[in-house]
């Protein structure tokens, strides 16, 4: 494999003394999809929002693009962070912002396109998430929760990020609605953006998007490998898991 986009070695997180990742280690090549599952409270999310630099790690090594992480200043991490669209959990949208300005809002943060262009990428995300031009001035509290997933999605690929992370895509949402997104999520790899880690416990949304799975059990990766290889696994941890016996 090239250089890893991401890569993370031994990586440790305590909170208020709990031990909630006790040495990670994985590495995302590009064009790659890692979904990284666990049951609730397992530090899935954590691991994500290291990797975004939104929290450091207590030990171990977070290099994304190359550069260790870890050490940066702010400043320095913005500029890492803004090759990374971030989709978190429940969209997290502006509620008083139409569709419109919660998705052009990473574009007069990050850069200073006139308005013309920043219009114009603003349709063309929604329109890669499937959403037109009605959708343009609706608010948050008009959209049902598959339409916030993919305005969250929408935003996350306003500032063309090398690297998506989502946080529970599908959660809370119905069988069918978490299907669309499944299915989009596997569709924007096809040119808009080929790298992804995808954090769920969600594991029809596995196979439909990963490359690899690893899953996360007792603040470190129990298994790491194909879907086959994790759905064939012989780790009873794993199996209870994937069984729904895990909490």
């Amino acid at each position: 494999m090239a250089q890893a986009i991401v890569e993370t070695i031994d990586v440790r997180k305590n909170f208020d003394l709990v031990e909630v990742l006790r040495g990670v280690s994985f590495a995302l090549g590009k064009g790659e999809t890692l979904v990284v599952m666990g049951g609730s409270g397992s530090g899935k999310t954590v691991l994500l929002r290291l990797v975004a630099g939104l929290v450091r790690p207590d030990a171990g090594q977070i290099r994304v693009f190359g550069r260790a992480i870890e050490l940066l200043s702010e400043e320095e991490l913005l500029t890492v962070r803004r090759r990374m669209g971030f989709v978190f959990q429940g969209a997290a949208l502006f509620d008083s912002l139409s569709v419109y300005e919660n998705v052009a809002y990473p574009l007069r943060e990050h850069t200073s396109l006139p308005e013309p262009e920043i219009r114009q990428r603003v349709v063309r995300n929604l329109s890669l998430v499937g959403l037109g031009s009605e959708a343009l001035e609706l608010l948050p509290a008009e959209l049902s929760g598959g339409m916030r997933k993919r305005v969250g999605i929408a935003r996350a690929l306003s500032v063309d990020p090398e690297v998506l992370l989502f946080d529970e895509p599908t959660g809370g949402l119905d069988p069918t609605n978490s299907k669309l997104v499944g299915e989009l999520i596997r569709e924007l790899r096809g040119g808009v953006c080929d790298t992804a880690i995808v954090v769920t416990h969600d594991l029809e949304l596995a196979k439909t998007v990963a490359d690899r799975v690893a899953v996360l059990i007792d603040g470190r990766f129990a298994t790491i490998g194909s879907v086959d290889a994790v759905l064939e696994t012989t780790d009873s941890a794993v199996q209870a898991f994937l069984a729904g016996d895990a909490r």
